[in-house]
């Protein structure tokens, strides 16, 4: 039971995650709805990915964090889950 609600958190987080990513391609003019979804999007995940973002520099325009966050979390949902 409580496995199951922590691979469900994971995996929702990892698609916020990736959405995330996704909306970053894109140009998003302010008080849009994209720039809206964008605004909640960094609420939900911030937390995670600041922390990470501190600690490991962008290589060029690639954040590497982010990308470490996201196969960490990738990682830990397989363990978990699998």
């Amino acid at each position: 039971m409580v496995e199951d609600i922590l691979c469900l958190l994971l995996t929702i987080f990892i698609v916020l995650l990736f959405i995330r990513a996704l909306l970053s391609w894109f140009p998003v003019e302010p008080g849009s709805f994209l720039a809206q979804l964008n605004d909640v999007l960094r609420l939900l995940t911030d937390w995670a990915v600041l922390p990470l973002r501190s600690v490991i520099p962008p290589v060029g325009m690639l954040d590497v964090s982010f990308l470490v966050l996201t196969f960490g979390l990738l990682i830990l949902r397989t363990a978990i889950c699998e």
